[in-house]
């Protein structure tokens, strides 16, 4: 399984998720959106999985920095751009097991997503 986490290096909750990972012994890549960007294809592949709503972090400083009128009138279209702009405003992590992608950490969701490796 290619397993790909996606995020910001410090980010607290990529940090934890990392760590988890590690601790399971599951192999995955680390794809730092700040390093290696954001492709246009995989962000419309993310949409049709999770939904740009998901993905889009209302609970960042990324977002609370936007105006009002931004905020107000956030669509499907202007998420796209806005992630495309300034990943940082994505929900993180975005884990992509190769045939699921996940967004956010819990423990107890990465038990869930890993159960076939980490029983």
């Amino acid at each position: 399984m290619a397993v790909t986490l996606y995020g910001i290096k410090n980010c607290d909750t990529i940090k934890k998720a990392r760590k988890w990972l590690e601790a399971q012994q599951i192999d995955y890549s680390f794809h730092d959106f700040r390093v290696d960007g954001l492709d246009t294809n995989l962000l419309e592949q993310w949409f049709a999985d999770v939904g740009w709503e998901t993905l889009l972090n209302k609970r960042g400083t990324t977002w609370r920095q936007l105006s009002e009128e931004i905020k107000s009138s956030i669509n499907e279209a202007s998420a796209r751009q806005l992630m495309l702009d300034n990943p940082a405003i994505i929900k993180r992590p975005v884990l992509d097991t190769g045939s699921e992608r996940h967004v956010g950490f819990s423990e107890a969701s990465y038990q869930t997503y890993f159960k076939h490796q980490t029983s």
